[in-house]
């Protein structure tokens, strides 16, 4: 029986993320529901997000939303729990891919510029992520890391020097989502999201600062 929405309520404060994954997988229907409706506000953040880009260049609203659906089944058959990327991290990276190629693909086909950039390029309060680390170099699976062997051991270090935590927020600032934003997909206050960028910076500068001395 399809599970309703007082029934989700209840299931979403004490299910466990990994189970939930393997019932899904198995097709059962309430669990597809539940992790749907436990996640489904990524979407209207990313969506919210690039709502200038989807009005620029005409997007289909409604093809919009079926691609961040994908991207979000997509997330959930492939994300393996043994990685470092929380859920919520790995399914907000896989629909923020899918919705950033669809909103390529309609920029290509009117032939027109783009403004706005898919990259690490985000500026935050004193510098952005490339002044802290070498571009483009996101861990695989959510981010095509570089082929600088010098920056996979930076993002090797950073696992053993950064807390989960830390690490989570990480992926999401080096995946181009500001403070307030990653404050929002893991439901943390602003402060918190802060405090924790700036934990970040200290300790990835230092690993820097060794890299330079060595």
């Amino acid at each position: 029986m399809v599970l309703i929405m007082n029934e989700l309520d209840d299931l979403v404060k004490d299910t466990n993320d990994n189970e939930l994954i393997m019932l899904y997988r198995d097709n059962d229907e309430n669990a597809k529901n539940l992790l749907f409706y436990k996640y489904k506000y990524i979407i209207d953040i990313l969506i919210n997000k690039h709502m200038r880009m989807l009005k620029r260049f005409n997007v289909d609203m409604q093809e919009a939303y079926s691609e961040c659906n994908v991207g979000f089944s997509n997330g959930l058959k492939s994300y393996d729990e043994e990685k470092d990327a929380s859920l919520v991290t790995f399914v907000t990276i896989c629909i923020e891919r899918r919705l950033g190629n669809l909103i390529r693909k309609y920029k290509n086909e009117k032939h027109k510029v783009m403004q706005e950039t898919y990259s690490l390029d985000y500026a935050y309060e004193d510098g952005n992520l490339l002044d802290m680390i070498k571009d483009d170099y996101i861990r695989d699976p959510l981010i095509d890391m570089a082929s600088d062997e010098k920056v996979e051991e930076i993002i090797e270090e950073a696992k053993f020097v950064l807390t989960s935590r830390e690490f989570e927020v990480f992926n999401l600032m080096a995946a181009g989502f500001d403070y307030k934003e990653i404050a929002a997909i893991l439901k943390k206050t602003n402060k918190q999201v802060d405090n924790t960028i700036q934990r970040i910076k200290i300790k990835m500068k230092k690993i820097l600062e060794e890299k330079e001395n060595f």
